[in-house]
């Protein structure tokens, strides 16, 4: 049985088997945008936002635009049925690079390589998650607020990977990160939501927080408002870190305990229903 799955250039493999030009740009210099999505019930879940941000990241980036959802969702029919996901829970993850990079260093000319965007699929099996966790607020890794690449979902995950281990070696599950305003921003891989005064509220976009799909969700439903946070948590605050495939409750932010999010469960699966 394969376990996780990969699809490029019209083929299915195992992603053990999966290739890239080792010259992508997107190996070289972190030069792309991706998607993770959720698969539940054999079927994927908010599936048109995810492409609408794809489209938007793009966009924002001075990048071609990537397959839209009418030319991939067939293909990624066809890759949860080959995958055969028993509980029918698994993820995907759409892969869109600026292409193989033809001459050295980071210059880009749009009109020599406008054919050689490369785009991949990868799917794989997933076990949800909704335990409580414990957290840590990164005094070093800043979101910057005022760049474009803190607003787009790119592959260059390397401010993220450095909070969580510093966060690991202290004995935290997570860590949140501070944007360059002051205020709080976001996870390492999620956006944050607090319940405050019986209200649910969650970092600017300002802020250069990610915008989330279960974020923009909740917003879209008139649950969750946004605002400027401040990173030192009020009396009787829940906070909760989510995104398109987990939701865990806080249950201590740096030495300090906090009571874990009410539902948090209940209220995930409700943001993906349209």
């Amino acid at each position: 049985m394969i376990k996780q799955l990969g699809w490029i250039n019209g083929s299915w493999s195992s992603l053990e088997k999966l290739t890239i030009p080792i010259n992508d740009r997107s190996l070289n210099f972190g030069d792309g945008i991706f998607e993770t999505i959720l698969i539940l019930n054999h079927k994927p879940q908010l599936l048109t936002a995810h492409f609408n941000r794809w489209k938007r990241n793009a966009i924002m980036l001075g990048m071609e635009l990537p397959p839209n959802e009418k030319i991939l969702e067939p293909i990624i029919e066809e890759g949860i049925r080959i995958l055969i996901l028993n509980d029918g829970i698994g993820s995907i993850r759409l892969n869109w690079s600026r292409g193989s990079n033809l001459n050295r260093g980071i210059n880009y000319d749009s009109q020599e390589q406008k054919s050689e965007y490369n785009l991949w699929i990868e799917l794989s099996p997933l076990r949800l998650s909704f335990s409580s966790i414990k957290i840590t607020i990164d005094r070093d890794e800043k979101r910057n607020a005022n760049s474009l690449i803190s607003k787009c979902k790119t592959f260059n995950y390397m401010q993220s990977i450095q909070a969580r281990l510093k966060a690991k070696k202290n004995k935290f599950d997570d860590a949140l990160l501070l944007s360059t305003t002051g205020e709080l921003c976001c996870g390492t891989t999620s956006n944050i939501i607090v319940k405050r005064n019986k209200k649910l509220v969650t970092p600017r976009l300002n802020s250069g927080c990610l915008p989330g799909i279960m974020r923009e969700q909740a917003i879209k439903k008139g649950v969750c408002e946004e605002t400027e946070l401040s990173p030192t948590p009020e009396a009787n605050d829940e906070w909760l870190l989510i995104n398109s495939l987990s939701c865990h409750p806080v249950k201590q932010i740096n030495n300090q305990p906090i009571k874990p999010f009410e539902n948090a469960e209940s209220f995930w699966h409700s943001l993906l229903i349209k």
